[in-house]
């Protein structure tokens, strides 16, 4: 078969005219050296700061050093599959992590990507992990609590949506236990949960999921973990990865609960980060911006205004302390970072009271705000009270004689402590707490053993449980106690006290 001039020149016609010509400069660079988790490249003109960069067999990394004659980058996969002289790329964007409903109920690791087993987040929604915090026009104050479930918590150091309060403590003192408590108590509340873990065993990683997904928090709980055998790069992304979730819940106008445990590890994370790049050390071997660090990250929990959406974002961060010194490096800074402090007691731990919380120096620069009028009527004084009870059990220590008054305030003091003592995973409503607070400051428990105190409160609620529900819904409809409601209460606890004493209860 013979094609004719035409015939061809024209199929060479339809082929010119179908052909399109696609360039596209891409800005390259080349790897220097690799090692330790950082590479320096060589080349990156424009690279801006925290951009994600492509190296070879789809490894990411992050541009953290813009130096004069090159690039110093963190690696966020495998090492081994770089080498010298490599070609890296511009992604031209910043690092990303999904965000929206797909991830409740999911453990992910610091850039979003799912690690139990339970198939891919399916998402179509992106949010940088750095984010400006809002600003003071966006904000309103703090004046809706978040309760914890927790009696020493919710009646003295009360937290509110929005705020950012510190737990601090000696390791194995209950911190983690604490905000885990604050998560469960929030199954009915309608708030959003994000549990960070930074740097921590995988063992204690997967002793926490199980008990979230046992009580049932998993349905409205996000984890995000990076272990203690990730990279310091994802220790160091996955709290801001966490935050950047939970600023999406936020500004649809929903409530979000964020628990960074711990920032101690994190700031390590970042102190090796830091000198691998060659940054200059300061004190204790961090880097000058590990402030701005940590500030930068607490400053996006806010409570938004009704023009912003109304939403809000509560920040429970976590720190470890060496014996107790709340005044090293790292505990300092965030402490003048957040609006208050829990500090958990060794002693206090060691000696039976559990939650191990020193009140006398445990505070919330939000106080009574965050507080429904019912908890700060019968937990007025409690605070006072057990700060004197301290002082005059150290002094009784010395066998020293006491005058009846003296002896009263210490009889009630051994029992609000008996009182204010909890079971681990066993939150308290509000309005339990109330009953409980009213009835041990109101002197009903003074003349009861310590020993009988911890089945007197398990007695009295159940009783409350099915006598006391109109006393309830009343209280839930005002939210303070009134003279009646008041006089009701004190008839209900004297009639269970009469039965408890008589054997009945």
């Amino acid at each position: 078969m013979r094609f004719t001039t035409e015939e061809i020149v024209s199929v060479i016609k339809e082929q010119i005219a179908g052909y399109h010509l696609d360039l596209e400069a891409q800005e390259t660079g080349t790897v220097l050296e690799v090692g330790d988790g950082v590479a320096r490249v060589y080349g990156l003109r424009k690279v801006m700061m925290g951009e994600l960069l492509i190296f070879p067999n789809q490894v990411y990394g992050l541009a953290m050093n813009l130096e004069e004659d090159h690039v110093g980058c963190v690696l966020l996969g495998d090492e081994t599959l770089i080498k010298e002289g490599d070609l890296v790329r511009r992604a031209k964007r910043v690092i990303e992590v999904p965000v929206g409903e797909a991830l409740i109920g999911r453990v992910v690791n610091a850039l979003g990507q799912p690690i139990d087993g339970k198939g891919p987040v399916i998402t179509n929604d992106f949010r940088p992990v750095e984010n400006d915090a809002p600003g003071i026009a966006e904000r309103e104050p703090v004046k809706v609590p978040l309760q914890t479930g927790i009696k020493a918590i919710d009646t003295m150091i009360p937290i509110g949506r929005g705020q950012r309060e510190l737990i601090i403590g000696d390791r194995q003192t209950g911190k983690t236990a604490i905000a885990l408590d604050t998560i469960l108590n929030q199954k009915h509340s309608g708030v959003i949960c994000i549990y960070v873990s930074i740097g921590q065993k995988t063992s204690k990683l997967a002793q926490a999921v199980h008990v979230l997904g046992s009580k049932g928090a998993l349905l409205y709980t996000i984890v995000v973990a990076a272990t203690a055998d990730e990279q310091a790069t994802m220790q160091y992304l996955a709290p801001f990865a966490g935050c950047a979730m939970g600023e999406f819940f936020m500004r649809q106008g929903k409530d979000v609960l964020i628990i960074y445990d711990d920032l101690s590890k994190h700031a390590v994370a970042y102190r090796t980060m830091s000198l691998l790049l060659r940054r200059p050390p300061g004190r204790e071997a961090f880097p000058g911006d590990i402030f701005y660090l940590h500030s930068r990250l607490l400053e996006r929990a806010a409570k938004l205004n009704a023009a912003s959406g109304g939403g809000s974002m509560t920040a429970i961060p976590i720190v470890e302390t060496l014996a107790g010194d709340v005044s090293a490096y790292i505990p300092t800074n965030i402490i003048s970072i957040t609006d208050g402090q829990i500090i958990l007691s060794s002693e206090l731990f060691f000696g039976g009271v559990r939650p191990a919380i020193n009140v006398g120096l445990s505070v919330s620069r939000v106080g009574g705000n965050a507080q429904i009028k019912a908890v700060k009527q019968v937990a007025g004084r409690l605070r006072l009270d057990l700060a004197q009870f301290r002082e005059l059990e150290s002094f009784a220590q010395f066998g020293a004689e006491l005058d009846q008054t003296t002896q009263a305030r210490l009889n009630r003091g051994f029992r609000i402590v008996e009182v204010l003592k909890q079971e681990q995973y066993q939150p308290m409503s509000i309005y339990n707490q109330v009953v409980l607070i009213f009835a041990v400051t109101q002197g009903f428990l003074d003349d009861l053993p310590v020993e009988s105190i911890r089945r007197f409160e398990k007695d009295l609620l159940h009783f409350m449980q099915i006598e006391a529900q109109p006393f309830y819904r009343r209280l839930d409809e005002i939210r303070f106690l009134d003279k009646e409601l008041t006089d009701e209460l004190r008839k209900l606890i004297t009639r269970f006290k009469e039965r408890f004493q008589a054997g009945k209860s």
